[in-house]
């Protein structure tokens, strides 16, 4: 007998009459497929407890981070899947250092076409870039020091190359100082995995994402995607590639059947297999960081490995559990994120089929249908807010390029239209809830931390009044993972505008330099 979920969820309504109908149903097709090309299995019948995904859950909201989307796999099928409204399934959200396993699986899909070997010498495929006689040290550097991390340098290359004038980011890392012998120093360095995209373009003439399409992207189904470049027009490598949850959680299933696909072999397995081991020690200590690193996948302490990315993006390839975690998030404690699912997923887990539990399956669907992420809850209204509406506010000269600001505002929702350069932008928002704007937008008011905000992503905005001067706007930038909070005060004929941007305000990397503005009305 073969059914599907609604006719499951609407059995579960009826009670004690599931009890016999539970053992029959497998697995649910067709319309309820949550990542494409998946099938959504009951996690009993797979042998995890649905409680334990619920317990997870509820760790997550009660854990003072930000999370964004879970999914949770076992032997293909999908078990879970959940988004923290304003995200939703089937967005694009920026993987940061996630994309250096991408980077690493272009790279063995150019070994396995012999276009390059790990011991090919580095400075082999630079003749032009770099000039004059390089050291000893730079000279033994090769492509597998570049994929572990080792490539001898005592400070990452990244900084050095991002502000280097009148050189490009190739020529500055040749530059940088080779200090220690390659293979004798980890060091996590991001302009290494650079220049393995800079490698894989020379010897396939094609950009990092182009070679990746046919060979990874088309076959997987991923499909909305794109790749920050440097100023050399590279592909980033190390970082800015943006994919959906799905698509995490594809490929990281891809990597748990070991480069096999639908039942076509697309990377060497014995790749996989050293990719995904423990080829160096990492860093010191006894936690996540310190299991060993591989060809760019961090071994974990539990004893399988993962792809991870600031702020908490997750891979997570459990092979002995033939299981697959995919995670975005904003969190300011990456480690803590591991750990809740450490202490929570993992006792859930058995080898065998699990006693029937309906009521509890039916619970952790409806938990998985209906989370939202808090919005700042302050005061509703305020009586000034009628007579900010409609007037336009003048800005003089200020690094925004902003010229004027009107607001519309009443106790739902509001508006703010947004002149710059004689454009103009509006940013929509609720009152105490998020609204996605339609369009996706550059940030208006960007900022130069690290935590760039000035890539275009659709904007999820929530107001909330702290008094009856200051109306406080989140905007969550849920293509780009952070938000950036921005205090209106309106004062007699005079609007100022100070910005807090989550990154400094959580991350220690404050304060937010970003310049208050003030403009009067016109």
């Amino acid at each position: 007998m073969k059914t599907n979920r609604r006719y499951f969820l609407n059995q579960l309504s009826t009670g004690a009459a599931v009890l016999g109908f539970w053992p029959v149903l497998t697995e649910c097709r067709s319309k309820d497929q949550l990542i494409e090309g998946m099938i959504k299995a009951i996690p009993e019948l797979e042998g995890v407890s649905s409680k334990s995904i619920i317990n997870f859950i509820n760790a997550a909201n009660e854990s003072g981070l930000e999370w964004h989307s879970f999914a949770l796999l076992r032997r293909g099928k999908v078990l879970a899947e959940t988004y923290w409204k304003p995200f939703e399934k089937g967005m694009k959200h920026t993987l940061y250092s996630l994309s250096k396993s991408f980077t690493s699986s272009a790279i063995g899909f150019a070994v396995q076409e012999n276009l390059l070997a790990v011991e090919d010498q580095v400075l082999s495929f630079f003749k032009d870039e770099y000039k004059g006689e390089p050291d000893e040290n730079l000279k033994k550097m090769k492509v597998k020091h570049l994929l572990t991390m080792n490539s001898g340098h005592e400070t990452d290359t990244l900084p050095v190359m991002r502000s280097s004038v009148g050189e490009n980011w190739v020529t500055s890392f040749l530059n940088h100082p080779v200090i220690h012998e390659p293979g004798t120093h980890f060091l996590y360095n991001t302009g290494a995995t650079y220049m393995l995209g800079a490698i894989l373009e020379k010897v396939s003439g094609q950009l990092l994402v182009d070679y990746l399409k046919p060979r990874l992207f088309d076959p997987l189904g991923i499909k909305d995607y794109d790749w920050e470049k440097s100023p050399d027009n590279l592909n980033t490598a190390g970082y800015g590639l943006r994919v959906s949850t799905d698509s995490i959680a594809k490929f990281g299933q891809f990597y748990l059947q070991e480069g096999k696909w639908e039942g076509k072999q697309l990377l060497n397995s014995e790749w996989i297999k050293t990719a995904t081991s423990k080829l160096t020690e990492s860093n010191p200590g006894d936690g996540d960081w310190s299991q060993g690193y591989g060809y760019q996948f961090w071994r974990c302490k539990p004893g399988f490995y993962r792809g991870d990315g600031a702020f908490g993006q997750y891979c997570i390839i459990m092979p002995d559990q033939e299981m697959v975690i995919a995670v975005n998030s904003e969190t300011f404690d990456m480690g803590k994120s591991m750990q809740l699912m450490w202490d929570h997923l993992l006792p859930g887990i058995s080898d065998k089929v699990l006693e029937e539990d309906p009521n509890t399956y039916a619970e952790l669907q409806t938990m998985c249908e209906n989370q939202v992420l808090n919005t700042p809850k302050i005061k509703y209204n305020s009586p000034n807010a009628g007579n900010t509406n409609g007037v336009k506010y003048i800005f003089s000269e200020n690094p925004f390029n902003i010229s004027a600001i009107t607001f519309n505002i009443t106790d739902r929702n509001g508006e703010m239209l947004i002149e710059s350069n004689q454009t103009y932008s509006t940013l929509k928002f609720n009152v105490e809830a998020w609204k996605v704007n339609e369009k996706s937008l550059n940030n208006p008011f960007p900022a130069t931390l690290r935590a760039n905000t000035s890539i275009p992503s659709l904007i999820a905005s929530s107001a909330t009044w702290i008094d009856d001067t200051n109306l406080q706007i989140t905007n969550k930038f849920i293509e780009c993972i952070h938000s950036d909070k921005i205090i209106c005060t309106f004062d007699k004929d005079e609007l100022r505008l100070k910005f807090n941007l989550s990154s400094a305000e959580y991350g220690g990397w404050g304060p937010d330099e970003r310049p208050e503005l003030v403009g009067n009305k016109a």
